[in-house]
């Protein structure tokens, strides 16, 4: 057994005590009857829950055995939030989730959803008036007034104290277009979706009829949907009784039987009633396989079915439930983008492979996002529901239920009393439910409330869960530094595995013992899959771990371009034609690096039907350079659209829509503004794949505007050379376009790449080159380029991590390598030395992630000399990272750099002192030279 760990609450101890406890019901009842006082729930779905719940719970007590003796490597458990398996209940299997670290249960059940081990039951209220508001977890003092957020001045209607319930929200008045026929608020009969109120229970049973007239029995009696047993034999919620003994003749006694009964008759003739003992878990049943994965992730087992051992993740593909890494809030900018996308793909968008219809999701799901009240302070939380408010208010459906489940603590630093419910009634756009999760049937209902809600409006809502939590943060948090006995206590009281036995025994469904039972043959089952998923392989060599860091198809990609080349220019060009209103790139002469990208992008969203392009002032204005002029015009505004300005937001937007099949290409403004939002690259984005074994993958080509060299436009945000936190993502693709011959291919590599393997890349396009036309003198033209057509594609196309050299004289006595800003200013320093009769040969990189270290040692072995022109910093800047490549090959030659200096831009002239400049470059290859 686990009952050997020790806990701060001695959980299990108490646990099994308490059941024991709980003695028999005077009366027992059939599992397929509602439950007494709440007929949202079935016995059978109320023992259902039982069971995610404490199969959760044993999961957080073998994850503290296996750490005990060393083998087990993460601790961060479920207890007291064993609620959330009413969530998962109340949602469909098909529904996207991402869930936060404490989502033991909500896994547990979905798996049972999926295998079809969760019972059907009676039919789910929908009515927005039971949809009730309920105070704060943290209770305020009697009399204390709660304050009505939803009255213009906050206060209370007329005798509304704190901890009665208070009526629902009434539906948001919004600016957007009106909700689909049939939507809105109910008008407070407790109906929804046509159908008639239903009685105080809240449901009608499973022969209650759904137009809102009564049910009979077979002889035409009726019967009550909250208490389904004979008139003779009332019940009450804290002592159920069982059906009256039929008696003998009496035919409506014996229609009444609970399903499933049995009758007994003695010698003399006596008829007694039986309902079957409960039965034992079956030990190879869904539970038992999400015991298996949750178990496999602790130990970091190989055969974890998401992320094969990287990280201790809830994730499962076939049980749509992607992986977050952190949750602490990063994942619910996602979260919007994705409900976004789910949305646009249900009102007939395309996904990146032309398929319509066939998003991995069904058309009317929803989104739901798990987060703990500590996370409704982070800046993507406030991202993220700021973003989807907005999008309600402009008229834009966003069908995600956020879920917080409120423990009132973060770690150890309190959540202040009635600030998560404040906060979150706050938000505009977003309609607030809220349970109390340690109510299993309350929680369901109102579960079931919101995402019925969610999934009919197509709007978001919240729902505030009100949880405990049981053990600490993790296995090493000792809450009695920071928490007093009482309020641990306190918290133990409201065990929500414990509630959920109570209301089985009490509704007569079950016996204290037979539970016991229950979770003790549950205790060995997971005791016995934990010992066995020790034995599994864990990840053993440098390959098996980057394995699907970022999968690398060069053949593929190269061959993903020359079909786009074939279709462009075979059975698209109609289309293509039209498109460009008849005036085709290649044929409007030599283009500069924002006309070349401008066709490229076109070019790209004729050949990717999901491809979407947006971010602050891409559609109307056409980008603040004109990168992006005419695309709106040409493709519509469901592909070519203006976002708020948040940057995290637009990253997760194309996070989100990433994994629902598109294809976004967002621009971040400026480079300076992704400072803001990296952590969505580097957190979110760029772990998919390497944390779901490419299960899941979110592509995307990210245009950054940025490096610096302005004229007459200074300032460091508008002038940022800060790339080094890009180059320290794993997986992540920079590419660095300096030409317009150079930017148009480089574009469809990364279009490609991401459709075929995908890959996320960031795509810096340098500001100051976007309208240079002319390289040595004025108005020779020569930093123009012609736009190549569609049969040229494929010979000009530029694989990821290949550099472009330019021969300048000899090409024999020097390599130069740079990118960017220093490819020109490289190429107009060679020709000065070329005057001195020194050759020299200039290595634009093109990619700074991955580095195409091959060229680069080909190159500098060519001559023994190398001059790095690093225009971003010397600290931490690609020079480092082209030194380093030199030294780890064996070069043997002489290097020296020429950088930026370690300082950010400033305005005006002044630039000039920390930038690199073609003199610097000049003297800094004499020096060289000289050697």
């Amino acid at each position: 057994m686990l009952s050997d760990v020790t806990t701060p609450q001695d959980l299990d101890d108490r646990f099994r005590a308490a059941l024991t406890a709980l003695g028999a019901p005077a009366q027992r009842r059939d599992l397929g009857e509602p439950l007494p006082g709440d007929a949202s729930l079935t016995g059978a779905q109320a023992l259902a829950l039982f069971d995610a719940q404490l199969t959760s719970r044993l999961l957080d007590l073998a994850g503290r055995w296996l750490r005990s003796f060393g083998e087990g490597y993460y601790t961060i458990g479920s207890a007291g939030h064993e609620g959330n398996a009413a969530v998962a209940a109340a949602l469909r299997p098909t529904d996207p989730a991402l869930l936060h670290y404490r989502s033991g249960a909500f896994y547990c059940l979905r798996a049972a959803q999926a295998a079809g081990g969760f019972p059907a039951g009676a039919p789910v209220p929908t009515g927005e008036a039971s949809a009730a508001r309920i105070p704060d977890p943290r209770t305020p003092a009697a009399g204390e007034v709660d304050a009505d957020p939803d009255r213009p001045d906050g206060s209370p209607e007329s005798g509304e104290l704190a901890g009665d319930p208070a009526p629902a929200p009434a539906a948001l008045p919004l600016d957007g277009p009106a909700a689909p026929d049939g939507a809105g608020a109910s008008d407070g009969s407790g109906a929804s979706d046509g159908a008639a109120a239903s009685d105080g229970a809240g449901a009608l049973d499973g022969g209650g009829a759904s137009d809102g007239t009564a049910a009979t029995d077979g002889a035409g009696a009726p019967t009550s949907p909250a208490a389904p047993t004979s008139p003779a034999a009332p019940t009450s919620p804290a002592a159920p009784a069982g059906p009256a003994a039929p008696q003998a003749g009496d035919g409506a006694g014996a229609a009444s039987l609970p399903s499933g009964a049995g009758v007994a008759v003695d010698t003399v003739g006596a008829a007694t009633v039986g309902v079957p003992d409960l039965p034992l878990p079956d030990p190879d049943d869904a539970y038992a396989e999400a015991a298996r994965d949750v178990l496999r992730g602790m130990v970091a087992s190989a055969a974890e079915p998401i992320a094969g051992g990287r990280h201790k993740v809830f994730g499962r593909a076939d049980l749509a439930v992607i992986p977050t890494t952190s949750t602490i809030a990063s994942h619910l900018p996602r979260a919007v983008g994705l409900g976004l996308a789910l949305e646009r793909l249900r009102r007939g968008g395309r996904r990146a492979d032309g398929d319509s219809g066939a998003a991995p999701w069904p058309p009317d799901a929803i989104v739901v996002c798990s987060f703990g009240d500590a996370s409704v302070n982070h800046a993507t939380a406030t991202a993220a529901f700021n973003t989807a408010g907005w999008y309600d208010h402009t008229g834009l459906r966003i069908p995600v239920l956020f879920v917080c489940e409120d423990n009132g603590l973060g770690i150890s630093v309190r959540s202040p009393r009635g600030w998560v419910a404040e906060t979150l009634r706050a938000r505009p756009g977003i309609r607030y439910f809220a349970a109390d999760g340690t109510d299993v049937a309350e929680a369901y209902r109102v579960a079931a409330e919101a995402a019925a809600w969610v999934r009919r409006h197509r709007r978001p809502a919240v729902l505030h869960l009100a949880t405990v939590r049981l053990m600490g943060h993790a296995g090493a948090d000792a809450e009695t530094a920071y928490r007093s006995p009482a309020e641990i206590a306190a918290d133990v009281a409201r065990d929500p595995l414990l509630a959920t036995a109570r209301r089985l025994v009490e509704a007569g469904y079950a016996t204290g013992e037979e539970l016991l039972a229950r979770y003790d043959e549950r205790g060995w089952q997971v005791r016995r899959l934990a010992e066995e998923v020790l034995d599994e392989p864990k990840l053993a060599s440098p390959v098996d771990v980057v394995a699907e860091l970022a999968p690398r198809r060069p053949v593929r990609i190269s061959r993903a371009v020359a079909d786009a080349a074939a279709r462009a220019a075979g059975p698209d060009s109609g289309a293509r034609a039209e498109a460009f209103g008849g005036r085709l790139p290649e044929l409007a002469g030599p283009l500069t690096l924002a006309q070349s990208i401008n066709a490229a992008l076109a070019d790209g969203m004729l050949d990717h039907p999901g491809m979407a392009v947006f971010g602050e002032d891409v559609a109307a204005k056409g980008g603040v350079y004109g990168v992006t002029k005419g695309l709106r015009d040409r493709f519509g505004a469901a592909r070519v659209f203006d976002t708020l300005l948040d940057e995290t937001s637009i990253l997760g937007l194309a996070l989100g829509a990433g994994v629902a099949g598109m294809l976004p290409v967002p621009e971040i403004q400026y480079l300076a503004y992704l400072h803001n939002a990296e952590d969505q690259l580097r957190g979110e984005a760029a772990t998919m794949r390497f944390f779901s074994r490419g299960a899941f993958r979110n592509p995307a080509v990210v245009r950054v505007a940025g490096l610096a060299y302005q004229e007459g436009f200074g300032g460091h945000f508008h002038n940022d050379n800060s790339v080094a936190v890009l180059r320290d993502v794993p997986g992540l693709v920079i590419a660095v376009p300096a030409r317009p011959d150079d930017a148009a291919p480089m574009l469809r590599t990364c279009l490609a790449a991401a459709a075929v393997d995908g890959a996320v890349s960031v795509f810096l396009e340098p500001i100051a080159l976007y309208h240079t036309r002319d390289l040595y003198t004025e108005g020779d033209g020569e930093w123009l380029a012609e736009y190549a057509e569609p049969g040229a594609w494929a010979a000009r196309h530029v694989p990821i991590g290949r550099a472009r050299v330019y021969g300048v004289g000899s090409a024999e006595d020097l390599t130069i390598i740079t990118f960017g800003n220093g490819v020109r200013m490289s190429l107009r320093a060679a020709a000065a030395l070329a005057d001195e009769g020194v050759g020299s040969r200039v290595v634009d990189l093109r990619w700074l992630a991955p580095l195409p270290v091959a060229d680069i040692i080909r190159e500098a072995s060519a001559t023994g000399r190398v001059l790095v022109v690093d225009e971003t910093r010397r600290s931490g800047g690609v020079g480092e990272g082209v030194i380093a490549a030199l030294v780890d090959a064996g070069y043997v030659g002489t290097a020296r750099r020429v950088a930026g200096l370690d300082s950010f831009v400033p305005l005006g002239p002044a630039a000039r002192q920390v930038l690199v400049s073609e003199e610097a470059i000049t003297e800094g290859a004499r020096t060289l030279l000289a050697r």
